[in-house]
Order: C-alpha cells, then sequence, then structure tokens
C-alpha cells in the first residue's frame, strides 16, 4: 500500500506540474513515513549508487548528441540517407525513419533526434505531399530508436539500476529496433503510396554520383557508430570509454571538418549536456533510495506473490505487465519509469522465467509507445513544436503508428524471446 501511495504521488505530482526532481523526492518522502524509515541514514546509499563509473557514460553520450546536432554532423547523415533510399515519395519517410535510427545508432537521445532531423526534413517532405501532422507523428515514433538502438541512454540507466551488463541491454534492442525500423517504413509505404505530391525521379548514374558525394560528406559522422559500436564489442573499450571517445571524435569533427561548431556553440553544448545529466542523477539517487526502502520492506516480493496469485498464467502477467508499463510511460518519462519500475517489476519477471535482459527489451519498447500517449508525451509534444501543427493534429496519424507498428514490436518482444535474446546469447553474454 505504501508502495502505491509513492508513486501515486509521483504521478500526481508530475502531471500538475511539478518538476520531476521535486515529484522524486516527494516520493522518498512519502515511503520515510509510511514505513518510518529515516532517509538521512540511506541518502549516503544513494550517493554511492551514482558514483559509478558505468553511469559516466550518460553526460558523454549526452553530450555526443548535442555535439552532432551543432556540428554539422546529423545534417550530413541525413543526406546520405536520404540518397540511399530516394527522394521518391514513400522514400522521403523511410529516410526520416532510418536517419532517426542510424542518429539513435550515436547519441542515444530522443530529443536530438527530433531537434536535428526535424527541422531538417519536415519542410522538404511537405513538398513530396507529406501533411505536417503526419510527418511530425512519424518523427515522434521514428526519434525513440535513439532508445533501442545501441549506445542508449535508457538501457544504461535499466543496466544501472537493475544491477545487469550494459552491453547486453545494449543487444537485447537491436531486434526490437530494427523491427520497428522497418515496421515504420512499411507503414508508411502503405499510406504514402498514392499521394499527391512533387516526385523527383533519378537516373542509376545520377543516384549513384548522390550516393558516393553524400557518403563522403557523412564519412566522418559514419565512422562514430563503427569506432562506438565496434570498440565495445570487439572487447577494445567498455562502454563508458566508448562515451568519452565520442566526445574526443566529435568535437574536432564539427571544428575542422565540418566547420560548424563553433567554440561558443561547444560551450552552449557542455551547459546543456551538464543540466540534462544533473536531472537525471538527482532522480537516480531519489530511485536508489527508494529501491532500498522498498527492498527492505519486502515490497517486490510482496508485489510478486499478488500478480501470481491473482493471474496464474505466464501471458496473462505478460499482458499486465506490458499495459501496466505503457499506461505509466503515458504520464511519466522514460527516465522515470526506468528508475522505478524496473527494479520493481524485476523480480515478477524473473519468477515467471523472464530473463533481465529480455526485459531491458520489454522495458524499452514499451516506453516507445509511452512517449507518445497523452497526457504527458514529451517527445509527441517536441516534434509538434518542430512540426509547428497542434497536438490534436497529430493524435490520428500518431495512434495509427503506435497501433500498428509500436504496439506489434512489443507484444513480439514479450511473447517472442529470441528477438531480444540471440544477440546477447550470440555474443557470449548469457
Amino acid at each position: 500500500m505504501g508502495a502505491l501511495l509513492a508513486i501515486g504521488a509521483v504521478i500526481v505530482l508530475m502531471m500538475v506540474g511539478v518538476p520531476v526532481v521535486y515529484s522524486f523526492a516527494a516520493m522518498t518522502l512519502v515511503l520515510s513515513i509510511v514505513y518510518d524509515v529515516d532517509v538521512s541514514s540511506l541518502m549516503t546509499t544513494g550517493f554511492w549508487s551514482v558514483n559509478s563509473i558505468i553511469l559516466l557514460a550518460l553526460p558523454l553520450f549526452v553530450m555526443t548528441g548535442y555535439l552532432m546536432q551543432a556540428g554539422g554532423m546529423a545534417s550530413r547523415l541525413v543526406h546520405f540517407v536520404e540518397s540511399l533510399v530516394g527522394k521518391s515519395r514513400t522514400g522521403m519517410g523511410s529516410s526520416m525513419v532510418m536517419a532517426c535510427g542510424v542518429f539513435g545508432a550515436i547519441s542515444g537521445t530522443a530529443s536530438a533526434a527530433v531537434a536535428s532531423i526535424g527541422t531538417i526534413m519536415i519542410g522538404p517532405m511537405e513538398k513530396h505531399g507529406y501533411k505536417r501532422e503526419y510527418t511530425s507523428a512519424l518523427l515522434g515514433i521514428s526519434s525513440l530508436l535513439g532508445l533501442l538502438i545501441p549506445p542508449s541512454l535508457t538501457m544504461i540507466l535499466y543496466a544501472v539500476v537493475t544491477r545487469q551488463s550494459v552491453a547486453a541491454c545494449f543487444l537485447a534492442t537491436i531486434g526490437p529496433g530494427i523491427l520497428l525500423i522497418i515496421m515504420l517504413c512499411l507503414l508508411n509505404w502503405i499510406k504514402m503510396r498514392n499521394a499527391p505530391g512533387e516526385v523527383v525521379k533519378m537516373t542509376f548514374k545520377e543516384r549513384t554520383d548522390l550516393i558516393s558525394k553524400n557518403f563522403w560528406k557523412a564519412m566522418p559522422a559514419l565512422m562514430l557508430p563503427v569506432i562506438i559500436l565496434g570498440g565495445i564489442y570487439g572487447g577494445v573499450f567498455t562502454p563508458t570509454e566508448a562515451a568519452a571517445i565520442a566526445v574526443v571524435y566529435a568535437i574536432p569533427v564539427g571544428l575542422f571538418v565540418y566547420r560548424e561548431l563553433s567554440f561558443k556553440d561547444l560551450a552552449r553544448c557542455l551547459v546543456s549536456a551538464a543540466a540534462t545529466t544533473g536531472v537525471i542523477m538527482v532522480i537516480l539517487v531519489f530511485s536508489f533510495v527508494s529501491s532500498r526502502i522498498f527492498t527492505f520492506e519486502r515490497v517486490p516480493q510482496e508485489l510478486t506473490e499478488l500478480l501470481m496469485e491473482t493471474f496464474q498464467n505466464k501471458i496473462l502477467i505478460l499482458l499486465v505487465v506490458n499495459i501496466f508499463l505503457i499506461l505509466l510511460g503515458m504520464i511519466m518519462d522514460d527516465v522515470s519509469v526506468v528508475a522505478i519500475i524496473s527494479p520493481l517489476l524485476l523480480p515478477v519477471m524473473v519468477n515467471i522465467g523472464v530473463d533481465p535482459i529480455q526485459f531491458a527489451a520489454i522495458v524499452g519498447t514499451s516506453v516507445v509507445i509511452g512517449c507518445n500517449s497523452p497526457p504527458m508525451a514529451p517527445i509527441l509534444f517536441m516534434t509538434c513544436r518542430i512540426g509547428k501543427v497542434g497536438m490534436s493534429q497529430v493524435m490520428k496519424p500518431a495512434l495509427f503508428f503506435m497501433f500498428f507498428a509500436a504496439l506489434p514490436v512489443m507484444l513480439v518482444t514479450t511473447y517472442w524471446p529470441p528477438l531480444a535474446l540471440y544477440l546477447p546469447k550470440l555474443f557470449g553474454y548469457l
């Protein structure tokens, strides 16, 4: 009961506009009152939990995303992907989806993808017959590929709060991420193949020349995911070291290769990354303290017993967990869902035979739906501002993509373990 009261307090406070950090502080306060716990004795636990070498990757990957946006790397990636897929009517939408996937393979953040790719592509796509509300909805779903395609900040947080391997969690979401890309491209083709608008036709030679030209321009940016992922899974360096190398690589590329990153922009990127990281770290402190209280009071064990007694079927329990994660995602951001719910539900998942690494993929795919669902829908609101359209206009196409793309991917990830576990097993993490 105390756990439900604490989580309810967070939800209510966030819905009335209280900043996330203070909402989490209130949750810890409610738990300390309900369970009569001296929080001051647990704050050292929170501090030592965030005093982690793994969490150093967070500010560094956030910084990489800002540097890509300010340094011209994002625009080169978009133009290269666009030349590969083509400027046909359906190709433009697929270009956006794939560009978000490539962007996610470098920065791991959805908001940076929205700002970078949305400003580049929404205008040109309108000329090709795409309505702004449709494009904004497609961008909202596609940008969340950054939560699935590694390196993912969400998976780093999950790994830290559940004590799992970061590299294994990265691998678990690759399959669902690729499946989501395929589903979105297919749905876009179905919707836009007969839409009115300008169509650009190119000969084979013109296409190959354009691909070659944009490839060499994008080469410095394309090397970044190769360095990051190749280094991690080649055993050259850890995810944290990969994040540091990404920043060290992105700065000179933006300053001296593309020459779009000024020292003023660099300072602004540092400030933005520090602000974003500061919020996440304070949230994590309160999350770790709350998790310790939950553990002391046997809340995860009681929750496991309740679900096992109420739903004796594994399929039903998984369905309830799916619905619960989606509903929480509608009113909480991805960091909050991962920080609070993952350690709370993980014992339930383990008890019914779900691998913790598969649960990482389940959480990631559910967040994709939640971050685009009102009333919070932080990513969808951001795409509305970029696309200059109202939320009411975007909801219909957004629901279309969520129902026919994101939801099936989450269900396949939940009920077909090999989608999430094949790569971790292949690389020896399971």
